[in-house]
Order: C-alpha cells, then structure tokens, then sequence
C-alpha cells in the first residue's frame, strides 16, 4: 500500500511545464509526480511542492568520540552528539550504513526530537557539538539547520558527515550553518562514481573547492578503499596531488578500510598496507596530516607536526595518548601552529559510546 507523502515544505524546488516538480538539492534533480520520491527517498511531491517526510525523526542518538566522525583536528577528545535520519542521495554498493542509508523511513525513525530539545540534550550531555551523520544530512538539510541554528543558540557547534553531493544554492545555505565538515571523497574518477555509487565525482569537487575558498568551515576527507576499484597508486597519486593543488596541504586525509557489506560482498577486506601505502603516498604528494582508519594503527592515528615531527596528538583508535599542542593549537616543541580549531585543552572523553532517547 502507498502512503500518502506528508511533511515540511521545502525550498530548492521548481515546476516543470508537464506539471510534475524538479528538487533542486543534489545532481539527481529528481522529477516528480505528486506522490513520487526521489531517489533518496525522504524527499517527494505532494501538491505542486516538495516536501520533507523525516523533519523532526532520527534513526537514534548517541555520544561519540569527535574521532570517530572523523574529525582530527576539531576539538579533539570532546564528545558529539550524533544523529541522523534515513535515506541517502547516493547508492554506493559498498554502504556500510546501508540499513539507515537505504532503508524506509517508518522502519528505522523510531525517535522524535525538535531541534531546541536536540540541543539541550547535547548541553546537558556535555557534547561540544552536534553531528548529523549515519545517512547524509543535504537529504534533510532543512532538519540539520533549523538544529544548527538551535545548537548555536547554547555555543554547540555543527558538524555535517557528509558526502558533498549537493548543488550550489543547497549547498550555500546548508554550510552558512555548519562549523565542520567530513566529507566522503569516495574515490577520484568518474567511473568509480558512476558506477559503484551511481552518482558524479565533479559536483564533489565543487564542494570541496566551495568549502576551502568561500567558507570558514572546518573540513577533513575520508576515502574508504576498496581492494582493486578505488586504490590504485595512480589513483592515490592524482587524488592527493588534487587535493594539495587545489585545496591546500593542511586539510587533513582519512584512508579507511573497506569491509565486504550490503552489494558489493565479492571484495576482500582492505590490507592495513593499502591504507598505510595510501597515507605514504599523501605525504609524499604534500598533505601534511594524512590518517588511517578502522584499523588499529597508532603511528598511523597521530598527529606530527610538519615542521619538526614531533608528535603533536597521540591517538590510539579513538583515545588520545599524547597531547603537546598549545591551547591555541602550536607545536610545544617549535612553534609551529597545527592546522584546525582548537580550544584549551583537550576533552577526556576517549573511546566511550553511549546511545540516549530523546523523545519528542
């Protein structure tokens, strides 16, 4: 049986002459019949307008490590809040959220919050901010602002794990309310988005100059590597010289390993040499802060200063080992300042996870 679509009025939307409507959000640009979703499927057609079925419902809460988003350089070992809801806009074979990501919306929203309750709860939690992740916020960015702006009224900062598959004007009002970004560059050809994730790497690109150039937000980049489609030394060497040319050395590489999940089952799980060959390629290329992820790998975690090597973040998975950064973020040893936003010391929270109800 279909249900009827119901919720918030969006914006980035336009009539079409055949009477069905366009959503302007991402690349997709979806065309709608009254009654139809997209592809992310949170977003549909009801009375001329789009509309957003998931304002106000997540698929859970709970307090992470700001590690783990990951962010390296944003407040280290301080807790977030992090939520997300369901659908996606991409549909990436590998999907390792795919039961948030690619599921229906009255299967998984089982908890419902406005966004002033969604920021008192990170401030009675203790969490300097507030991640929307486990699906991609763009999808439901009108939910992820009205929180942000919610968080920013109590000094909570906004954090979008995302990956970048947006439009310009979306795109524009979206960041004007985020303070940090990861952002999930998942490989660097066409190819592999097209076929893998069934989407376009440009767009990505976009964003990423969009955030570098016209932004003061905060961002770092993930690349999960798949064994033979997306970890190539030729590969690695354009992305990380792409990166460096047109961003800058100082954003910070996260190379994750790939486990087999959801429809790509025929790959094996990524060697923890893939991910180091890929952080040693980085470095070589310029970037100065390259990381590896979802392997245990001390050396691999931590953050050197560039200028002098010392060691200026221990990290041993998600717990900080060592820490020899000034409050304002310069090397203790040189004086050298450590690309990020950094505030005092850093938080203690270490590896904890712990899930909370919010109710409505």
């Amino acid at each position: 049986m279909i249900q009827p679509i119901t919720g918030t009025k969006t914006t980035h939307y336009h009539p079409l002459p055949d009477g069905r409507v366009q959503c302007d959000v991402c690349p997709r640009a979806c065309k709608l019949h009254d009654g139809q979703r997209g592809l992310c499927f949170v977003r549909g057609a009801a009375g001329g307008a789009v509309l957003l079925t998931t304002y106000g419902r997540s698929s859970g809460f709970c307090v992470d490590p700001i590690e783990k988003k990951p962010l390296n350089h944003f407040l280290p070992g301080t807790p977030i809040l992090s939520f997300g809801t369901a659908g996606c806009n991409l549909a990436c074979k590998f999907c390792q959220n795919w039961d948030i990501s690619k599921s229906r919306e009255w299967d998984t929203l089982a908890d419902q919050a406005a966004p002033e309750t969604i920021a008192r709860a990170a401030q009675r939690l203790g969490c300097r901010s507030v991640a929307f992740t486990y699906n991609d916020p763009v999808i439901f960015m009108e939910y992820a602002i009205d929180v942000a702006d919610a968080c920013h009224e109590l000094g909570i900062k906004s954090v979008a794990v995302t990956a970048g598959y947006i439009n310009d004007a979306p795109r524009r009002e979206f960041f004007a309310h985020m303070d940090a970004a990861n952002v999930d560059l998942k490989g660097f050809t066409e190819a592999f988005y097209r076929d893998v994730c069934a989407g376009e790497l440009a767009p990505v690109l976009d964003t990423l100059r969009y955030l570098k150039h016209e932004t003061s937000v905060w961002f770092e980049l993930t690349t999960l590597l798949i064994p033979g489609l997306n970890d190539s030394d030729k590969e690695l060497d354009a992305m990380t010289r792409w990166v460096v040319d047109e961003l800058g050395p100082d954003v910070p590489m996260h190379f994750t390993a790939f486990h087999p999940d959801y429809k790509l089952l025929d790959r094996p799980p990524t060697p923890a040499t893939t991910l180091s060959r890929a952080r040693t390629i980085a470095l070589s290329n310029g970037v100065r802060y390259a990381y590896t992820g979802n392997v245990h790998d001390e050396a691999g975690g931590s953050t050197r200063c560039h200028a002098c090597g010392e060691t200026l973040i221990g990290r041993d998975w998600y717990t900080l080992t060592a820490w020899n950064l000034t409050d304002d973020g310069h090397c203790r040893r040189c004086g050298t300042a450590c690309a990020g936003v950094f505030d005092g010391p850093p938080g203690q929270w270490g590896a904890r996870r712990l899930p909370v109800r919010l109710g409505a």
